[in-house]
């Protein structure tokens, strides 16, 4: 009785929006249910690899590959066009790639900044200071802050969680929240700025709003962010990391500075390509991995092929997050294509949850299931909300993420660098600290745009 109803029940939401997509609804058959139960188990797998000691790729890759594998299968069954299967997962395959080789290269610099020794630079300018551990807890927070809405949140997140392992390889006291705190801070900083994470590009470039409107978004994002920096500092020791006087001062190699500013010229490039191209921006970021090969080799005809080698920067790249992302982007993509995602939409509905409450839930969905595709699914459905909700779901996808630690590309970045130290565990530790700083920056929000009448 009750299986009739609860399909009865999601069959009658999800009619609301049959006339947007052409793609049947799968979601009350058993190829619907089965992609639901695999993407939970997979999920919970990859939610407690500490205790199960199995790489996150694994079962990431496996609801991605299988899932999609399965519908295939019941689309053959019941002589349903394959073809509306295969122009999905090609649809799927060019977001995937996006992410995946924008990774790549900024992954690839990353490695090439730590063999040239600018990391070892940067550690001992900072230690040097006379800094302690809680000051370098903020200093790299607020760096994050602030480099995330121009480099984009996953990169401004790698790039901080190196200068981070850097500092101290083994202080977790300082090192898993200084962990949390860039994540945080990435993703805040990314929120207020249309580049600065990929919902906000989303709803930028669908005309949701202005390129000021989100900027309007920076108090909600810079107090929300700041109360969970405060509450994590408190367990950040108050010491200062080893150092002695007499410490020789690490040398840059030749040729450093010359990464270094290539890593900017890529950056605005892959911007560029985009905004003003309408390319994808990772084909600004491969444009800047060729620019970094030309240096490269330049460098092997002057001093050896030793000194730098891009090739090697690649061997040092940590490969399972990439096909982390490939096998979740893909189960996602699967959870989209069969309508689940699809039902999410429907509680914008007055006669449910309606716009704001919905856009409150959105920051809790996109943890979960990871914010792009739950903003793709919002667009499309494309609910009826005013200026001040577009900001809203913006903020909430944005921030949101840093709920758990792979809620976000920044997120899952991290985890990489800090494997066995930043961890689902040990960030749910402090969750509640960044449910804090959510619930302050949607307060914000309510001020700003409901009580000031920002529209």
């Amino acid at each position: 009785m009750f299986k009739s109803l609860f399909f009865l029940a999601f069959g009658s939401l999800s009619a609301c929006f049959a006339n947007e997509f052409e793609n049947p609804d799968l979601t009350t058959t058993w190829v619907g249910i089965a992609t639901l139960i695999i993407f939970v188990v997979g999920y919970f797998i990859i939610a407690n690899e500490e205790k199960y000691h199995i790489d996150k790729s694994v079962p990431a890759l496996f609801i991605g590959i299988f899932t999609f594998l399965l519908i295939a299968v019941y689309y053959a069954m019941n002589n349903i066009d394959i073809h509306l299967v295969h122009d999905e997962a090609e649809r799927v395959i060019l977001e995937i790639a996006e992410i995946f080789f924008f990774l790549f290269v900024a992954m690839t610099y990353i490695e090439s900044l730590i063999h040239m020794g600018v990391f070892d630079r940067l550690k001992y300018n900072l230690i040097s200071k006379g800094y302690t551990y809680r000051k370098l807890f903020w200093a790299t927070g607020f760096l994050a802050f602030f480099i995330s809405p121009i480099a984009d949140n996953l990169t401004t997140a790698l790039i901080l969680s190196t200068v981070l392992i850097t500092i101290d390889k083994t202080k977790k006291e300082f090192l898993v929240p200084g962990a949390i705190n860039i994540v945080v801070a990435a993703n805040a900083g990314g929120a207020w700025s249309p580049f600065g994470d990929i919902t906000t590009l989303m709803a930028w470039t669908s005309g949701k709003g202005h390129f000021v409107d989100f900027i309007y978004l920076f108090p909600a994002s810079i107090l929300g962010y700041f109360i969970t920096a405060f509450l994590l500092s408190k367990v950040v020791p108050n010491t200062k990391p080893d150092f002695h006087a007499d410490t020789e001062k690490p040398e840059m190699k030749e040729g450093a500075k010359a990464v270094i500013f290539l890593g900017v010229i890529t950056i605005a490039t892959a911007v560029i390509s985009h905004q003003v191209l309408d390319f994808p921006a990772m084909w600004g970021m491969m444009f800047g991995l060729v620019l970094l090969k030309v240096h490269s080799f330049k460098l092997s005809k002057k001093f050896g092929k030793d000194h730098f080698n891009v090739f090697e920067s690649m061997s040092k790249i940590e490969n399972n997050t990439l096909l982390f992302f490939f096998g979740i982007l893909a189960a996602v993509g699967a959870l989209y294509f069969v309508g689940w995602l699809t039902l999410a939409s429907v509680v914008y509905h007055p006669d449910y949850l309606g716009p704001t409450l919905s856009n409150i839930a959105v920051g809790f969905l996109s943890a979960i299931v990871d914010n792009v595709p739950v903003m793709s699914a919002i667009l499309k459905a494309n609910p009826d909300m005013d200026l001040s909700n577009w900001m809203l779901v913006t903020l909430t996808a944005g921030i949101g993420g840093s709920l758990i630690s792979f809620g976000s590309a920044a997120g899952v970045g991290v985890m990489g660098k800090l494997k066995g130290i930043y961890t689902f565990n040990t960030h749910m530790k402090y969750a509640w600290t960044i449910l804090l700083g959510y619930f302050v920056s949607i307060a914000v929000w309510y001020f700003q745009f409901e009580m000031l009448g920002f529209n």
